[in-house]
């Protein structure tokens, strides 16, 4: 993504481009993640390109406050995650601070999540985060990448994505929810031979698997995505997360329980006076005056 706004928007709202994470950083080198506000979509880029979008710390710290802003933030209804580049979207942890670290005794063990870790918590363990985050993927998806566009609720990418777990082949573990989230979203045999592996998979193989919504030649990417944008957009946002929040909470529990569990997006949502303008906008055929509300 550029770092200018690209002026897309739903709902007539003005754009607004930002990055709050330049002040945040203390000082002038450039931010590793760019935060955008454009009307009501926040676009969040990995702003490491020269390193394949590679994540230290830093950017860890930096995606968290991203994160935080878009959660806060009432009139951001959706974000859009990518990396900057032609090459990739991310290829996960920066193993070469993490050599660093180990070289110099301050690497410790790390295992499942990121808790106490800087940044934490991170988008991958962001789960209360009912607004939905569109992933647009570019080149390499891989290691902490792939994690991230896997905790994504819609996955866009471009025909030379390459999305790959290769823990295996480092003595590491796809920790930040590869192994339990790729089990969950792939056939048990295939997320295995993937796991185990290390093996990578092609934009159009993840999208015959049901890892990827739609597959576009790269210069279509962009636009491919605010088609996704725009169409999430013109539903109404306390349907959209209440929507999302029943469907994640509910995947691993009986139907039956599913049925009776408390949802509280969709209680505010039943209570909302957008559940009374989708229907009068129906009838009265009009476009619907969404409020969030």
């Amino acid at each position: 993504m550029s770092e200018e706004s690209s002026g897309k928007s739903g709902n007539g709202n003005t754009d607004e481009s930002t990055n709050g994470n330049a002040a945040a950083a203390g000082n002038a080198e450039e931010p590793r993640v760019l935060f955008e506000k454009d009307g009501r979509v926040a676009r969040v880029t990995i702003n490491r390109p020269a390193v394949l979008n590679a994540m230290d710390l830093r950017t860890h710290e930096e995606l968290a406050r991203a994160w935080d802003a878009f959660e806060a933030d009432d009139d951001l209804w959706v974000a859009v995650l990518s990396g900057a580049g032609e090459r990739a979207f991310s290829v996960g942890q920066d193993l070469k601070e993490l050599a660093g670290r180990v070289r110099d005794g301050t690497a410790g063990t790390a295992t499942f999540g990121s808790r106490g870790k800087p940044g934490w918590p991170r988008l991958t363990e962001r789960f209360e985060l009912a607004k939905p985050v569109v992933a647009s993927v570019r080149g390499y998806a891989m290691g902490g990448g792939f994690e991230l566009a896997l905790a994504c609720d819609l996955v866009v990418a471009a025909e030379d994505a390459t999305f790959a777990l290769p823990e295996a082949r480092l003595g590491l573990m796809a920790g930040a929810g590869g192994v339990f989230r790729l089990t969950r979203q792939l056939p048990w045999k295939t997320a295995m031979g993937h796991l185990l592996t290390g093996r990578p998979m092609d934009a159009r193989r993840a999208f015959e698997l049901g890892l990827v919504n739609e597959v576009v030649p790269a210069a279509e990417l962009d636009a491919c995505t605010d088609r996704w944008v725009s169409d999430i957009l013109r539903c109404a946002p306390l349907s959209v997360r209440a929507i999302k929040e029943a469907a994640t909470r509910s995947a691993t529990v009986p139907l039956e329980e599913a049925f009776a569990m408390r949802y509280p997006w969709e209680e505010r949502r039943m209570a909302g006076r957008d559940a009374v303008e989708g229907p009068l906008a129906f009838v009265e055929k009009r476009t619907p005056d969404w409020e969030g509300r």
